[in-house]
C-alpha cells in the first residue's frame, strides 16, 4: 500500500501575493499489517464522524475530511494543529478486499481496516542482476 502525494496549498498575505507554501492540511496516518489485514489509524481529533469521506476508485483508496459550514476559525494566538478539513490518497495493494474495507471512528482516531483477499499471499523471489 503506498501513499500518493497530495496538492500544495497556498496561503496569502493581505496584499494577495504568495506568503509561504505549506502542504495541505492532513492528518496523521499510521499503517500496520495483521495476519489478515492492513490496519490504517487516522489521527483527526476534534472533527465529527458524519464529515470524513472515505472512497474506493480501483485500487486508490482516498481518505478526506470537510468541516461544517460556519466552522468557528478564531484568530489564533498560538496554533500548533488544525481541525480543518484535509484530504489522502493511498494506493491499494490488489490483495486488499475492497468490497470489506470498513471504518470506525473513537477518540479522535479514524480506524480504517483494509482486510486481505483469502488466500492471496504476496509472492516473493530473488532477481538477480546482469
Amino acid at each position: 500500500m503506498n501513499y500518493n502525494q497530495s496538492c500544495a496549498a497556498k496561503g496569502t498575505s493581505g496584499n494577495k501575493s504568495p506568503m509561504f507554501i505549506r502542504s495541505m492540511q492532513r492528518a496523521a496516518v499510521n499503517i500496520y499489517k495483521t495476519g489478515n489485514s492492513y490496519e490504517m489509524l487516522v489521527f483527526a481529533p476534534g472533527r465529527i464522524k458524519e464529515h470524513f469521506h472515505l472512497g474506493v476508485n480501483g485500487l486508490e483508496l482516498t481518505i478526506s475530511y470537510t468541516p461544517p459550514e460556519g466552522f468557528n476559525r478564531p484568530e489564533w494566538t498560538l496554533r500548533e494543529y488544525s481541525r480543518g478539513g484535509f484530504k489522502r490518497t493511498f494506493t491499494l495493494d490488489s490483495q486488499i478486499d475492497t468490497a470489506d474495507i470498513s471504518a470506525k471512528y473513537i477518540d479522535g482516531v479514524l480506524e480504517v481496516s483494509l482486510p486481505l483477499v483469502s488466500g492471496a499471499e504476496a509472492t516473493s523471489r530473488k532477481i538477480e542482476i546482469n
